[in-house]
Parts: C-alpha cells; sequence; structure tokens
C-alpha cells in the first residue's frame, strides 16, 4: 500500500501553518505522499456545530492558556521563529481557500500554499482583503489577479464546497486533520501518531 496522508487544509488555521511547516521533514522521514485538500474551516465547523477554541474554551481560561503553551512548546521545538499570530485573526478565508483549489488547477497548489501561510502567518497581512490578497501572491511569482478572478468560478465554488462537505462525511470537525486511509488524526500533535500508522503499512 502507498503511504498516503490526506491533509485537511484551511489557510485559517495557525495550527495548520504550524504543521505546513514541519511538513518537509516528515515527509523525508516517512516517505509518505501529503495530499493537501483544501476545504474550508468555517463550513466544517457550520456542519459538526465545533467552534474554534477561542470561543469554545472562552470560559474555560486554564484550558486556553494551556492551549497556548502547547503552540509555543511546538513552536519553540521545531524552531519556528517566523510564526506571528496575524492581527486581523479570524481572517474570513472564503477566498483563500477557492484561490487554492484554482491554483490546485493549475498545478500551482504547493507554491500557493507556501505562499498564503507565509502572507497570514508571518508577515500578518489580511487576506480577506481582495487588494491585499492579489498583491501578497503577485509578490510571491504567482498571478494573483487571475487568482483572485478565479474565486468567482462557479467550478470552483462548487469544489470547496465538495470537498468541505466530504471532510465533513469522513469524520473531520476541524483543522489540521489527518487521514491515513480511514483512519483519522486530528492536531498537530497526532503527527506522532500519523507517523506510526504509516510505519504499521
Amino acid at each position: 500500500m502507498s503511504k498516503t496522508v490526506d491533509f485537511i487544509f484551511d489557510f485559517g488555521s495557525p495550527n495548520a501553518y504550524l504543521v505546513h511547516k514541519v511538513m518537509a521533514d516528515f515527509k523525508a522521514r516517512t516517505g509518505a505522499e501529503v495530499n493537501y485538500i483544501p476545504c474550508l474551516l468555517g463550513g466544517i465547523f457550520n456542519a459538526t456545530g465545533n467552534q474554534a477554541p477561542m470561543l469554545a474554551f472562552a470560559n474555560v481560561p486554564s484550558k486556553m492558556a494551556y492551549e497556548n503553551l502547547e503552540m509555543q512548546r511546538f513552536i519553540t521545538h521545531h524552531q519556528l521563529t517566523k510564526f506571528n499570530m496575524n492581527p486581523h485573526f479570524p481572517v474570513n478565508t472564503l477566498m483563500l481557500m477557492r484561490g487554492a483549489i484554482a491554483a490546485q488547477k493549475a498545478g500551482q497548489l504547493e507554491a500557493y500554499i507556501e505562499a498564503g501561510v507565509c502572507a497570514m502567518w508571518e508577515d500578518g497581512l489580511k487576506m480577506d482583503d481582495p487588494e491585499v490578497y492579489a498583491k501578497a501572491f503577485n509578490d510571491a511569482g504567482l498571478d494573483g489577479d487571475k487568482l483572485l478572478e478565479s474565486t468567482q468560478d462557479p467550478e470552483v465554488k462548487a469544489e470547496l464546497m465538495s470537498n468541505t462537505q466530504s471532510a465533513v462525511e469522513r469524520g473531520a470537525f476541524g483543522i489540521p486533520t489527518f487521514f491515513v486511509g480511514d483512519e483519522m488524526f486530528f492536531g498537530k500533535e497526532r503527527l506522532g501518531q500519523v507517523e506510526a500508522a504509516l510505519a504499521a503499512l
């Protein structure tokens, strides 16, 4: 069996950024192919009744403090020193995720994701602003204006909706979520379990 990980992905999750930044090492260790599947986190939340941690645990300060501590531990361990919490958070990622579908169709998903995560979680840009969006991708060497236009393509919109629905049907309730075959793993803290599942194939 080929070693493949499906990575349910949305730019809106800072933890998805952190996972993306360790993926090169993960793939080198495991020999696995990682299939990024663009989905809309807000759509997953709406379909499952889930909420972002900052809302879900708003009345549990010790839980939120631990969430932040765990994130900092991950950042420190992997030396992800460029990470910055986006000052515009939460950013509506509908445009970003539609653009990811368009980039995927054009064979540019890898470059698009790298540019997008850097814009969101290193440069702190307001990526739900169309002008900021287009400039960020133009600056990264992609055709930001064409990508922006493509976010209104009915086929692109439909594919993002389909991806999101399929992720929910597989059991996803948040991001980052990973699938190895039918086995689901949620959260960056589960990467070790993902690696173990791949080793067992």
